[in-house]
């Protein structure tokens, strides 16, 4: 079953307890969360205090995509406020494997996340121990991209790798996710899609969520 994942960093900040209410009425089961650390991605956003208020509101799924320099500091807290899934950049890590390791050891879904310019070839050998992967079709740092088709060409080989290697494995895409290109996304076997300005564009979000589903 195709996951939605709204990315909060596009929600209206101020009123995260009336946006998560209303995400979670749409059936929403994961909520996306970016954090930034302006170093390693050009942009600077919410920390852990904001993620602890969030799990205080509520009890969906909530997915941390670590754009950050050393992403291991952040391990063990997110998994102490009960994030669920937990992807990092591979380039900011010297171990891929171990990093790995740790966030699984913390009970928490393991992930890496790969920039558009990065090849799938290069986690290869870690597919294995993997959970997710993330495929970023923007580059990092900012909402409102557009989608960059090279993904498609991504997706083929990280399907192939998955069939061979992981058949658990799941795929999920972040960037310039909508309406119009969505099924095609799903078609080439992505199981959860990250959408922020396209859902928060307009109310109610269900409408969005749906379109997204349907393609």
């Amino acid at each position: 079953m195709v996951k939605i994942l709204p990315s909060l960093l596009a929600s209206d900040l101020t009123n995260l307890q009336t946006e998560i209410n209303l995400l979670s009425e749409a059936g929403v089961e994961i909520l996306h969360l970016d954090i930034m650390d302006g170093h390693f991605v050009p942009n600077l956003t919410y920390g852990l205090p904001v993620i602890k208020s969030i799990r205080k509101i509520t009890n969906l799924e909530l997915d941390a995509h670590l754009m950050v320099t050393n992403p291991q500091f952040y391990f063990k807290p997110l998994a102490d406020l009960g994030v669920n899934y937990i992807s990092f950049h591979q380039e900011a890590v010297s171990h891929l494997q171990r990093a790995v390791m740790e966030i699984k050891e913390l009970g928490v879904k393991a992930g890496i996340a790969l920039n558009p310019a990065t090849p799938v070839e290069t986690i290869k050998h870690v597919i294995a121990d993997l959970d997710f992967v993330l495929l970023m079709s923007v580059n990092p740092g900012f909402g409102g991209q557009s989608f960059l088709p090279v993904v498609y060409e991504k997706l083929e080989l990280l399907r192939d790798y998955k069939a061979k290697y992981n058949p658990g494995l799941i795929i999920e895409i972040d960037g310039g996710v909508t309406d119009k290109n969505s099924a095609e996304l799903i078609e080439n076997g992505v199981e959860m899609l990250v959408a922020g300005s396209y859902i928060f564009k307009k109310k109610p979000y269900i409408e969005q969520i749906q379109s997204l589903m349907k393609g």
